[in-house]
């Protein structure tokens, strides 16, 4: 199996019990969680040797993290110990009409913190296949976005394949911030993974009559803006999830991709949402998995939109399938039926 690494931050996740508003909460349930971690899980879960980078306090709410990702094979070989803190973010989730809320308790983290000299990104990547990151971590601080520029050099002198999931977040920075970064940091990606909003406020790009909001999908839109991205940043693949959002409960979910020859829309599933936290990270780690095991990149794709979708269905930010649940889905057993 191929080693991969991925680099970002982990958090403690604080969630309201079952569809309960903040203000109705005398409890939270507790997990840990953030982009670059959720993959590296799935990867893991998937016999992928993954690793994952980070830094976290040196304290017991540090330690929690990472046994949370051990707990999943995981490596975690290459964290750095240090800082005041573990950022948290609070979820309460949505149901039918009243969507999902996030309030980001994460500044000043260790990660946010954390400089170049904290990782020996040469032993990091020596001996691995792939790099994964996400644009939340360039997002978080300054500092951030140098790491993760660093680590982004050393993948390349590394001949490492780079994958970024745009992942833009408005509470994190502007659109303006997010394009003069992240278009630099495109020189170094093989694979581009995002959506329609990714796309527009992330690199300025936005496929021609869509509205998520409304349902309606407008193929050719995004086939034309992924022409444009693999003729500006040379994009081996540039890959989008595509998520008909009729309510915080119900979901059409379907994928696209592009390899600069050839366009695919994959499969949709109409998915009654569990928890929609890391649906993204799922789907990108299923496509990188596809990609990595030698698919052709309709199967990583199918391979990716069927991974998201059971991970759906699970609390938490971890998607916990295996490779037979998604080799079961794609094909075609999507009955729910009891297993016995």
């Amino acid at each position: 199996m191929a080693k991969v690494i991925t680099m970002g931050e982990i958090m403690l996740r604080l969630s309201t019990p079952g569809y309960q508003k903040f203000i109705q909460a005398d409890s939270f349930d507790v997990c840990y969680g953030g982009g670059e971690a959720n993959v590296a899980v799935s990867l893991a879960n998937y016999g992928h040797d993954a690793s994952f980078v980070t830094k976290v306090p040196n304290n017991p709410i540090g330690d929690s993290a990472v046994a949370a990702l051990r707990k999943f094979n995981v490596n975690c070989d290459y964290i750095t110990r240090g800082g005041d803190r573990l950022g948290i973010y609070f979820l309460e989730t949505g149901a039918s009409m009243r969507a999902s809320t996030v309030i980001y308790d994460r500044a000043h983290s260790a990660i946010a913190e954390a400089d170049p000299s904290d990782f020996d990104f040469d032993k990091i990547f020596e001996g691995a296949d792939w790099f994964h990151f996400t644009g939340i971590t360039p997002a978080i601080s300054d500092k951030a976005a140098l790491v993760t520029e660093e680590a982004l050099k050393a993948a390349k002198r590394h001949n490492l394949t780079v994958s970024v999931d745009l992942n833009y977040r408005k509470k994190l920075w502007s659109s303006q911030k997010a394009q003069a970064i992240m278009t630099n940091l495109m020189q170094y990606v093989d694979v581009c993974i995002g959506n329609e909003e990714d796309a527009e406020k992330v690199l300025g790009f936005k496929p021609g009559n869509t509205d998520v909001t409304s349902g309606e999908l407008e193929l050719a839109g995004y086939k034309d803006i992924f022409e444009q991205m693999v003729n500006k940043f040379n994009f081996k693949y540039v890959v989008s999830s595509l998520r008909e959002s009729y309510s915080a409960s119900d979901n059409g979910w379907s994928a696209c991709i592009y390899d600069g020859k050839e366009f695919y829309h994959s499969k949709k599933y109409n998915i009654r949402i569990v928890d929609r936290v890391g649906g993204g990270d799922s789907f990108a780690a299923g496509v990188i998995c596809g990609l990595l095991d030698g698919k052709p990149m309709k199967d990583s794709l199918e391979f990716g939109v069927a991974a998201s979708a059971l991970k759906h269905t699970i609390p938490g930010d971890f998607n916990m399938v295996s490779r037979a649940d998604v080799d079961a889905l794609v094909g075609g057993d999507a009955s729910g039926r009891v297993q016995r």
